[in-house]
């Protein structure tokens, strides 16, 4: 009995440290990838034009299937059996669970490239709907035996809670896809939009190859949980056979990757039916092309950046929550999803006011796009209902319940897809930002009221909610005046003077949340 007590506060300490660390790590490595990629998709708006980045954007709901099958379940499979290994201190089971994953999602990957490769232009016409698409389909084919690759030992380190090699690891395939589409550009494109295009698609593929050498490498370089200090291991612990490993990783990836199968498939029809409902709206298929490039190469980029820190939180929080549960650690599981979710809330009611005030400027500035800016300003609304949920899938999945989010993504993407089709012929775009926000209302008061019935973790309002709106709201009003009066007489660049105030909002609110004890470091102790 004192042993499991020991271990239970041993594991409290840990996990609370690591997760704090690691989601640091990785939001800096987020931060920095995205900084990147909005330079990146600045670049590809100016060479491609918005109509190419329409089909450049394409291209990716079939890149999202196929990595959901060969990928995303084995992924955090192993992830999830790892922490609970390392929970049970089983030292020799860990290096089989993610040989073995390897081995499983690279088989699978390859069989997709092969297929995608030879069935290219019927994906490109009867799937996306736009046949100049099937040159990137082939080049990105390549690349999925790497990412299955880079996937599994991303899930490994995961498991551990060490997010500083999957952060180098996305840092290092930026930096070398952006650096690879600079050069491959002017060389080879030299003008010629479907070849940019195709170039753009290359970039990836060298980038995720040179991230998966990285990786692999990295196994024989890194520090093995041997060791590494962990609790006393449990009673029963022992080792697993290869067809016993086999059948855990198949037992939670096959589920979780039929249940995300079904949402990819779905949000991916989601994006390819937006151009198309957008064309019975009225406008011409060039047009269309162009909202859509506009809307997901640009705003919603924009939108999505302050997920690096929600998802770095999301993907060390799921292997915490499943090794508490492994050792019956309730208690780490209630702090550590009460923490999460107030600081999910936190950004996501910080993200709305930024997008808020400065939205349209950005879109102006940055893109030189006036539709881009006023799809920021009606999507900084959004931010809270995008940004929460991703969180609240991390702890459902972590309790080892993945068929609860995916009946609650099911419901909300089939509610947004039915939108679509029903609205946006008559109230053109409009009608997307109605389907987002009654999608993501569904799943968030879904997945809230699972974790309210089943976790009973505590919800501080005052801190999460209305300190944070009252801040935010008041900060803003007073900045956004200043800035407005200063922009106009100001010698500075317009966009360096943009975005140093978006800085200095950011600044100022952070002081006042410590100041307010809005956030504390109480959260993240014992």
């Amino acid at each position: 009995m004192k042993i499991r007590q020991a271990a239970i506060a041993g594991s409290r300490h840990i996990s609370r440290s690591n997760i704090l660390r690691g989601t640091l790590i990785l939001t800096l490595a987020g931060f920095i990838t995205r900084v990147i990629g909005f330079l990146y998709k600045i670049f590809l708006s100016k060479i491609m034009g918005a109509e190419w980045l329409g089909i450049y954007q394409l291209i990716f709901p079939v890149y999202s299937i196929a990595f959901t099958i060969y990928a995303t379940g084995i992924q955090t499979s192993v992830s999830r059996l790892v922490a609970a290994e390392i929970g049970l201190k089983n030292h020799r089971n860990i290096g089989r669970i993610i040989r073995l994953g390897m081995l499983m999602s690279v088989c699978a990957a390859s069989v997709l490239a092969i297929l995608l490769y030879r069935f290219s232009d019927t994906v490109a016409l009867r799937f996306l709907l736009e046949p100049r698409s099937a040159s990137s389909l082939r080049i990105m084919a390549v690349v999925f035996p790497f990412c299955g690759i880079t996937s599994c030992i991303n899930g490994y380190y995961y498991g551990l809670k060490k997010a500083g090699i999957p952060a180098s690891t996305q840092l290092l395939e930026q930096i070398i896809r952006v650096v690879s589409v600079y050069i491959l550009a002017y060389m080879v494109g030299k003008g010629d939009h479907k070849v940019v295009c195709e170039m753009a698609v290359l970039g990836l593929v060298i980038g995720e190859i040179a991230s998966s050498i990285y990786n692999f490498l990295s196994l024989f370089i890194t520090k093995s949980p041997k060791t590494m200090i962990y609790p006393e291991p449990a009673q029963n612990a022992g080792m697993l056979e290869r067809k016993e490993i086999v059948s855990r990783i198949l037992h939670f990836s096959i589920p979780l990757s039929v249940n995300r199968l079904l949402i990819n498939i779905l949000h991916s029809i989601e994006a390819i039916l937006i151009p198309a409902m957008l064309r019975r709206y009225g406008l011409g298929n060039a047009e269309a092309l162009s909202t859509y490039g506009t809307l997901i190469g640009m705003s919603i980029p924009f939108i999505m950046f302050p997920t690096a820190l929600i998802n770095s939180l999301a993907v060390l929080l799921l292997p915490t929550v499943s090794e508490a549960q492994a050792m019956d650690n309730d208690t780490l599981i209630r702090k550590t999803s009460s923490a999460s979710i107030k600081y999910s809330l936190i950004i996501g009611i910080f993200s709305t006011g930024v997008f808020l005030l400065f939205g349209r400027y950005l879109g102006i500035t940055i893109f030189n796009s006036n539709e881009a800016g006023n799809y920021l300003v009606i999507l900084s609304w959004l931010c809270p209902l995008i940004y929460l949920p991703i969180t609240l899938g991390s702890i459902i999945n972590g309790l080892g319940n993945a068929n609860i989010t995916f009946i609650n993504s099911i419901i909300g993407a089939v509610a947004k897809i039915l939108i679509i089709i029903l609205v946006i012929p008559y109230k053109g775009i409009s009608g997307y930002f109605i389907s987002l926000l009654v999608g993501q209302l569904i799943i968030t008061v879904m997945d809230s009221a699972y974790i309210i019935k089943n976790v009973r973790f505590y919800f501080d309002a005052v801190n999460s909610l209305l300190k944070p709106g009252i801040i935010v709201a008041m900060s803003g009003f007073l900045l956004e005046r200043i800035y407005d009066y200063l922009r106009k007489i100001t010698q500075i660049h317009q966009a360096v003077f943009l975005l140093s105030f978006c800085l200095l909002f950011c600044v100022v609110c952070m002081v006042l949340f410590i100041i307010t004890d809005t956030i504390s470091k109480s959260d993240f102790k014992q």
